[in-house]
């Protein structure tokens, strides 16, 4: 079947791109070919004075090229050729005779953009699904159908940089006032429109657009010596930000630079060479693993397919209006428009908490995500109390109270008690096991496990953990809405700290442990910063809390034993009133909520020295590795499905190095033989903490990997 369907009426042809059994248009090779010879059909066909490209999805334009092609490809020579062809189909789109316009509703990404951009004119919907972005960057490649070239050209070189070295998407709105789009219009009338559009433009001629770019009175994106200014502040702020793990960012810095001082052709050249070198490249491969992981997770229910059916929430319920049960409300009303009531043991706290998830919604607010009828609606459908009134009509109830065994029980009793029998519970422990939560309930069928992370509204991650007795219409329920929250959700096993905080008890266990012999906390904070992760481990225990994290440790400590016994450190800080951040006080001193440097008294606290000349290398390696031997045995354990759901939840959960692809993925370059090495010659020094994992030891007998070679 073809995948483009065109009709003339009075001269201009509507082409329809709608690929057959696909949910979304993609640019294959075989559509490539089609639309090759429709460009020459366009080109020839005198009758034709202009056309209309507009999509037959629902809800998409073009998503971008298809990506499972594309990872066929092998050598630089091959990437580079497939980025040059899409550059010369693009092309003949822009050198057409007739106008050519772009009717765009839903996503319109990378390849797809690139192929609007040619266009002459461009006209968008006002609806929330219509995106328009270049992400390549976020699977280590550059926009390589000239996408460099014509994005600056068009709305300036500045607003083309924030969304080329971001791979940021805008709004249909948003993408008006850049100039990237003509017109903005609703979808019912978008056809027409357009059909209107491009006959105005047969008859008349192609409207010549205004510059863009520059701050008013300077027009810096117009000079040379501004650009340059332009260019050098983009350049630091790739740096800061990917500390040079990320090639991609400054490769599509070079291409738009290079176009725009030395002319499109050579800017083409740059985009392409740098395509072919990126594509075959080693962070590339990684990122587009964690692309198909993550699409392939947005399937899985947790379930085998059609076991249940999930119920629909209405009403959510949330037993705790701290900072955890404030941004799961905030984020449920923001993305699902779910009715969501939270209660707490007093007013007071209630207040709290719906000031904290009314501030979700005013941020999206300010960013011109919602419109002032759209926040106003969304935040009536917030309210709370200190009883359970309201719960009686709840679908979905999720405790979000302290992490402690009793209470957590308790708080199960009463919304038992005051809920339908239909209704589930879910609790947002962070360690605990759900059957020692679920142990005395009545309707044991409906517990189950969700956990967020801190910031909630931010924190990508959800763990739903079902116990042995969980329905399965409570699993898929739980994993759908997760979902509806923006969350990608891996479902985990019932075990203690489940998936993240297996993980993260060793790794922060040992940084705690280096504090303890004296390593600087900055010095091992930036030795794994330069080595990925977001955050440092010990600006990341001030961050969960220092109370918090000493509870969950002491939890993995029973688990687990000795191995995982954490350290004195935490107690020894927490008994001069310091919880991180939340107080002020912690490893770092804070002011106003930021970091401040670290508080160097907490040495004299813990009645150590700081050394000097620490070793960055044995830091590294001392966390590093406590962690990947963690892993394995987790994965042993069954605390997880599979190594592509272990590694997402580490990607996603702590901010485990994208382009290292994940502590499984990365234990599989890495090579058994090596980690086991390094962990024998580590036990010899630091003691059996660092003993081997069993399966790594089985790995090397049976020359196994986690993933398919």
């Amino acid at each position: 079947m073809s995948a483009f369907t065109t009709v003339v009426e009075n001269g201009i042809a509507t082409v329809t791109f709608d690929l057959p059994g696909e949910p979304v248009n993609k640019l294959s090779d075989a559509v490539k070919v089609e639309f090759e010879a429709l460009l020459i059909r366009l080109r020839d066909d005198t009758t034709i004075r202009g056309a209309v490209l507009i999509s037959g999805k629902p809800d998409n334009f073009i998503a971008g090229a298809d990506i499972e092609e594309f990872t066929a490809v092998t050598t630089e020579s091959a990437a580079e050729r497939l980025s040059f062809e899409g550059q010369e189909m693009v092309s003949r789109v822009e050198t057409l005779p007739t106008p050519v316009v772009a009717a765009i509703h839903g996503a319109c990404l990378g390849g797809g953009l690139e192929l609007a951009l040619a266009c002459h004119y461009r006209i968008a919907t006002d609806h929330p699904k219509t995106q328009l972005g270049l992400p390549e960057v976020q699977l280590g490649l550059i926009p390589g159908a000239g996408g460099c070239q014509r994005l600056p050209r068009l709305i300036g070189v500045r607003a083309a940089l924030d969304m080329i070295l971001s791979g940021r998407s805008e709004r249909g709105t948003k993408a008006l006032r850049l100039g990237l789009v003509d017109e903005l219009v609703p979808p019912s009338i978008l056809r027409a429109v357009a059909v209107a559009t491009a006959d105005r433009l047969a008859r008349e001629g192609i409207p010549r657009r205004k510059p863009r770019g520059g701050f008013p009175g300077l027009a810096l994106d117009r000079t040379a010596a501004g650009r340059r200014l332009v260019y050098r502040a983009a350049e630091k702020r790739v740096r800061d930000k990917t500390a040079g793990h990320y090639p991609a960012p400054l490769r599509a810095l070079d291409a738009v630079r290079v176009g725009l001082e030395d002319g499109i052709t050579a800017g083409l050249a740059a985009e392409h060479r740098a395509f072919g070198e990126l594509a075959v490249g080693d962070v590339s491969r990684k990122l587009v693993q964690v692309f198909f992981a993550t699409t392939a997770l947005k399937k899985d229910d947790g379930i085998p397919p059609g076991s249940a059916v999930p119920r629909q929430i209405r009403r959510l319920g949330i037993v705790g209006a701290g900072f955890m049960g404030a941004g799961i409300a905030g984020t449920a009303v923001a993305n699902v428009e779910v009715d969501t009531r939270l209660k707490d043991a007093d007013l007071v706290r209630v207040g709290r908490g719906l000031k904290t998830a009314g501030a979700v919604l005013a941020d999206r607010y300010r960013r011109r995500r919602l419109s002032r009828a759209q926040y106003e609606r969304l935040g009536a459908l917030l309210s709370g109390g200190d009883d359970y009134r309201g719960f009686g009509r709840a679908d979905l109830v999720i405790e979000a109270v302290f992490e402690d065994l009793a209470l957590k029980r308790q708080v199960l009793a009463e919304v038992e008690a005051a809920t339908r029998p239909e209704a589930i519970f879910a609790s947002n422990t962070s360690t605990i096991p759900i059957r020692d939560i679920a142990a005395e309930a009545r309707r044991p069928g409906r517990v189950i496990g969700m956990h967020f992370f801190s910031p909630v509204e931010k924190m990508p991650l959800l763990e739903v953990i079902p116990t042995e007795a969980t329905d399965p219409e409570a699993i898929v329920t739980a994993v759908r809405f997760g979902r509806r929250m923006g969350k990608t959700v891996i479902v985990v096993a019932d075990h203690p700290g489940f998936w993240v905080n297996r993980l993260l008890a060793p790794y922060l266990n040992e940084a705690a442990i280096m504090v303890a012999e004296g390593v600087p906390i900055d010095v091992i904070d930036r030795t794994m910063t330069a080595w990925g992760f977001p955050v440092g481990p010990i600006a990341l225990l001030d961050e969960v809390g220092l109370d918090v994290a000493q509870k969950a440790g002491q939890v993995m400590h029973a688990a687990f034993g000795d191995r995982l016994r954490p350290p004195e450190t935490l107690g020894r800080l927490l008994a001069d009133g310091r919880q991180g951040r939340k107080n002020g006080r912690g490893f770092y001193r804070y002011q106003d909520g930021h970091k401040a440097g670290v508080d160097d008294s907490a040495y004299a606290l813990l009645g150590i020295r700081p050394i000097e000349n620490a070793d960055t290398g044995v830091i590294e390696r001392r966390l590093v590795y406590a962690m990947l031997n963690e892993a394995a045995m987790a994965l042993e354990d069954g605390a997880v499905r599979s190594a592509r759901d272990g590694d997402i939840g580490a990607l996603f959960g702590f901010g485990f190095p994208a382009f290292r692809g994940g502590p499984l993925r990365l234990l599989d370059d890495l090579g058994a033989q090596r980690v086991v090495d390094t962990l024998r010659d580590l036990e010899d020094v630091h003691g059996a903490r660092f003993s081997p994992a069993g399966s790594l030891i089985t790995t090397i007998l049976h020359g196994g990997h986690y993933y398919p070679a």
